[in-house]
């Protein structure tokens, strides 16, 4: 399983969805109560190692800023 289920993500804390095998990056991140939200999935999804450096996703190629605003606006129901 590659991840766990994007809606309602806004509020979420980050690597709290039970059943999935966390980086030890995500591990912290909710150890620390990190929790989405748009500025943070935005910066994520630009440049995931600066939001969680050492989490196991890889910046997105070719995605332009209007469609991480999209996404970003879709995962969290805007």
């Amino acid at each position: 399983m590659a991840g766990p289920h994007l809606a309602k993500l806004g509020g979420r804390v980050l690597g709290s969805a039970e059943g999935f095998d966390y980086s030890p990056a995500f591990r912290a991140a909710k150890a620390r109560g990190l929790a989405w939200d748009r500025e943070r999935l935005l910066s994520y999804l630009a440049d995931p190692d600066a939001v969680v450096p050492g989490g196991w996703m890889s910046p997105p190629a070719g995605v332009s800023a209007a469609d991480r605003a999209a996404v970003t606006d879709y995962l969290l129901g805007k």
